[in-house]
């Protein structure tokens, strides 16, 4: 049996008034909730800070960084046996939001927009709409 591959990422979650943060990267037609890989030897707060600031132009504010929850699901565009697992944080901002580097489009998304993500990112949708927080 093949052991499952697993790729390693970080995850910003950003709700308001009932609707989710997410972004579209150039040349792809899903949305995903922003966020990347770690580099070297960063901690998750480190990733989280570069990422968000590399793809959305805006500052975390580190004290105010919280953990969510992770989840795991079947890589988007990878074969079966390739596996996200995503650490999905909150936290607070300076700045204004505006796509950057790899980024083409940020949009707020409801949870009508849920076959317009991953799968991991379903799976966000489907917790923050239990617990009432997305509509």
């Amino acid at each position: 049996m093949i052991s499952p591959t697993k790729i390693d990422k970080i995850a910003y979650i950003r709700v308001e008034n009932g609707k989710i943060l997410s972004t579209k990267s150039k040349g792809k037609t899903k949305y995903y909730i922003p966020g990347g890989k770690r580099e070297n030897n960063e901690t998750d707060e480190d990733t989280l800070i570069r990422e968000i600031r590399e793809e959305l132009n805006v500052s975390i504010i580190a004290p105010t960084i919280k953990y969510f929850g992770t989840f795991k699901a079947q890589a988007d565009s990878h074969k079966v046996s390739v596996i996200v697992k995503m650490t999905c944080y909150t936290a607070e901002y300076e700045g204004i939001l505006e796509p950057s580097n790899e980024i083409e489009e940020i949009k707020w998304l409801s949870y009508s927009d849920r076959d317009e993500v991953s799968e991991v990112d379903k799976l966000i949708f489907d917790f923050l709409n239990e617990k009432g927080e997305l509509i």
